[in-house]
């Protein structure tokens, strides 16, 4: 009988969630408050020749440079480019990392036997893999993939075995006195206990995979971010390459956040210190 109050009352506190995650959003704005502030002192002190501006060209020459990728189409191919293989990198990544994860965090027999390896393969630099995958799959798209898979992969694995390994022997015990089914005790106990670190590792993952992804478009890539990278390198354009990174910490920014605003949902049971503040 307790066991069923407990689950209605954590069911029931779900309800009230919403009402107090729109209020923390409304605290957004403050995250721009930074950027803006460092945009307009670096502007102003290039404008009064406090700064070199041929070398660290000021906001408003980057936001020039933006203006004139988007007006010639270029910027939406390069961008859409290197979506495209984050998210097929991702979806790899994250495949292979949650299965392996989750046998490894099951079962000790798998643990002892793969995560050894997996550790060791875990402190190769991304610059390593490079020679090898354009070796074993040329200079196209799946060694670019690849590459961007081993980056996200490592992160979701470690998440989601050590967050098995972490799960609270006593809640299993709830589960049981309850008498939850197989697919009970899955679904009400051991996914909502897995759930909050596998989504920080997903989150880890993505950003590994952005990293990645500027190697990856190194291997004679001829479109993506990391291509206007090297071009603005190559003709010594500053304001371009500046340009590129600004849109690649947005990029990372409104996909770590696209991550976020799903899994909220799902994470509504959580009575979070920070959200009490």
């Amino acid at each position: 009988m307790r066991s069923g109050v407990t689950f209605r009352i954590a069911e029931e506190s779900i309800a009230v969630r919403p009402r107090r995650l729109r209020l923390t959003l409304s605290g957004a704005p403050l995250g721009l408050i930074l950027p803006v502030v460092l945009a307009l002192g670096f502007e102003l002190a290039v404008r009064f020749g406090l700064i070199e501006g041929r070398l660290l060209p000021p906001p408003s020459r980057i936001a020039a440079t933006l203006t004139s990728l988007y007006q010639s189409g270029d910027l939406w191919l390069h961008i859409l480019t290197t979506l495209a293989r984050v998210g097929a990198g991702f979806a790899f990544g994250v495949a292979a990392g949650t299965l392996l994860g989750a046998a490894a965090g099951a079962s000790s027999l798998i643990r002892r036997l793969i995560d050894p390896t997996l550790q060791g393969l875990r402190s190769i630099p991304s610059i390593a893999w490079v020679p090898l995958f354009i070796l074993w799959l040329g200079i196209f798209e799946a060694s670019k993939v690849a590459l961007i898979a081993v980056g996200v992969f490592f992160p979701v694995y470690l998440g989601v075995s050590g967050a098995i390994l972490a799960i609270d022997r006593k809640i299993v015990e709830v589960g049981r006195v309850a008498r939850l089914s197989r697919l009970g005790m899955v679904r009400r106990i051991l996914l909502p206990a897995i759930l909050p670190a596998y989504v920080l590792a997903l989150r880890a993952g993505l950003g590994l995979g952005w990293m990645f992804v500027v190697a990856a478009e190194f291997m004679g890539a001829s479109e993506g971010l990391g291509y206007l990278l090297v071009d603005g390198q190559q003709l010594g354009k500053a304001d371009q390459i500046l340009a590129t990174i600004l849109v690649f910490a947005v990029l990372g920014k409104l996909t770590d956040s696209v991550i976020s605003a799903v899994a909220r949902p799902f994470l509504a049971w959580q009575d979070i210190a920070a959200e009490a503040r």
